[in-house]
């Protein structure tokens, strides 16, 4: 069970980080040339919080079930125990919370610019924290 739950961790990771990347250009794009909001910009944000939050919950999952993530106290000592049992679920959480507040706000924004305004900073902001935080040593293994 834990090989599959980390390959799916992996796998959507990719779906998750392409849609987020997208989302987030896609609003800086919307926002400095001034077009306007369309379905198509709704639907691929849409898709970046789905995807950010299946991750978040297969990523709970595998952490529970992980051999690598051990007591606080060991992880302190080891920097790659602490990135898996501390720094990677928090600082991600922290992410796709961001993303989640910039997709709320959307909601209730108006105007085209507010819109992509909103998604540009919180879609950005979750990705570079995500991005930080991922073991990408182990990942490319």
């Amino acid at each position: 069970m834990y090989n599959i739950l980390k390959q799916a961790h992996s796998g959507i990771a990719y779906l998750a980080l392409i849609l987020l990347a997208v989302a987030a250009i896609s609003a800086i794009i919307g926002l400095t040339s001034k077009r306007t909001f369309k379905e198509s910009d709704r639907k691929i944000a849409l898709f970046a919080l789905i995807f950010t939050h299946i991750q978040l919950v297969v990523g709970l999952v595998l952490y529970f079930v992980s051999p690598r993530v051990v007591s606080m106290g060991e992880a302190m000592g080891n920097s790659m125990t602490r990135l898996y049992a501390l720094e990677h679920p928090l600082i991600n959480i922290i992410g796709i919370v961001l993303i989640t507040i910039g997709w709320s706000k959307h909601k209730r924004a108006v105007e085209s610019d507010k819109k992509f305004k909103f998604f540009a900073i919180f879609y950005t902001l979750g990705l570079i924290l995500i991005l930080s935080r991922i073991p990408w040593g182990v990942w490319f293994s």
